[in-house]
């Protein structure tokens, strides 16, 4: 297997670009994190740090004083995995339909669902809302999760993922009596690990991470999630950046165990297609 290998001068200059984009995407995570060790002088001094001159968590102490981070951790959580669980289960089943099941209009029905894609979320978040109010959901977890209950870049995403599943395979489960439901349980799920890991860890971020949505249907200030309660505290308490950043590092934690977690089957999901 032939193999082609950039000139020494080119790999260097690729790794230089690849060092500077690191540091360009990790530097505002590391000033955020150190931002939140630091006292409230020296994050209001001209002279700006990198590391704390004088480590303190008295950010951490005085945010958890004033702020009821377990209470909205356990709400976003709920809401995050909820969206998740429903998510995956809705588009796994629906790209199954799509990748396997003949039906008429399937490919145009397909497309017609695509093209959904193209509608901005804000579009359809007064609709959302006036339904969800018609149905007494507002202000309810599941009010939450169900609008999260679809994606059609998951169903697409799976699709392709399942229409490149050897066909053999399924034929030969189905001449075995398997009925469709347990060839998608038994035979297509299993094999579609990577893929389902992969949109559940972006689902998951993508919900954990939510405003605009949580902030429309939720009302009730006991019920919010992380992001909305913590753009809350802020403005009452906008000029503490030392407490507004530490409540960003207890919020960013969730989301780094979950990539780290589904790492394995995250970056195999990822390649899925990449080299066939």
């Amino acid at each position: 297997m032939n193999e082609t290998r950039l000139p020494r001068g080119e790999r260097l200059a690729f790794v230089a670009l690849l060092a500077i984009i690191l540091a360009l995407t990790l530097f505002p995570f590391l000033w955020m994190l150190s931002t939140s060790f630091k006292v409230q002088a020296e994050i209001r001094s001209t002279r700006p740090t990198l590391l704390p001159e004088k480590w303190t968590i008295a950010n951490y102490r005085d945010l958890l004083a004033v702020f009821p981070m377990v209470r909205h951790l356990i709400n976003s959580l709920l809401y995050a995995g909820g969206v998740t669980l429903l998510s995956l289960a809705c588009n796994s089943l629906a790209a199954f339909a799509f990748a396997c099941l003949a039906f008429p209009g399937r490919e145009r029905l397909f497309a017609l669902l695509v093209l959904t894609m193209m509608v901005p979320m804000q579009v359809t978040l007064m609709p959302l809302f006036l339904v969800l109010k018609y149905l007494g959901l507002l202000n309810t977890l599941a009010g939450l999760v169900l609008p999260g209950g679809a994606s059609v870049l998951g169903i697409f995403l799976m699709r392709q993922f399942m229409k490149d599943l050897p066909q053999e395979l399924l034929e030969q489960a189905r001449l075995d009596g398997c009925s469709e439901f347990d060839l998608f349980w038994r035979v297509v799920l299993p094999l579609c690990k990577p893929i389902l890991a992969s949109l559940g860890v972006f689902t998951f971020v993508g919900a954990w991470n939510e405003l605009l949505g949580p902030l429309v249907i939720m009302l009730r200030e006991s019920g919010f999630p992380l992001p909305v309660a913590l753009a809350t505290l802020s403005s009452e308490h906008g000029g503490e950046w030392g407490m507004m950043m530490a409540g960003a590092v207890l919020a960013v934690i969730p989301s780094l165990l979950v990539f780290v977690l589904a790492q394995q089957h995250y970056l195999k999901g990822i390649t899925a297609g990449a080299v066939r």
